[in-house]
């Protein structure tokens, strides 16, 4: 499912990061990430609305299967589905913020789009 960039881990790892960025961008509407995982997460978040969108049990199913909350689920399919039927992706903005002070990594708002 998601993109080629490994992000310095593991498959479990990486897998295990960008389903719980996923989820937590789901919940809230908004996340502060790197560039590059923001880059990541934006074509798995968008799969998880499209799976609303469908509102079938199998779909449920999947998404329940990749998200680590289940009423981040009820959420999506309720309130976030509904919200964009009339759309056809383009779920997700990133916009850049600039460098870390820590290491300088360049930073990123990935955030739902109203």
């Amino acid at each position: 499912m998601p993109g080629t960039r490994k992000l310095g881990r593991t498959t479990d790892q990486r897998m295990a990061m960008l389903r719980q960025q996923v989820t937590a961008l789901l919940a809230g509407g908004r996340l502060e990430t790197t560039v590059t995982r923001a880059k990541e997460v934006r074509p798995l978040a968008e799969k998880m609305i499209t799976l609303g969108k469908k509102n079938t049990l199998a779909s449920r199913r999947q998404a329940l299967a990749f998200i680590t909350d289940e009423d981040v689920v009820t959420k999506v399919f309720s309130e976030l589905a509904p919200k964009y039927a009339d759309r056809n992706g383009g779920y997700c903005r990133i916009m850049r913020l600039g460098a870390r002070r820590g290491d300088a990594a360049e930073m990123a708002v990935i955030e739902l789009v109203d």
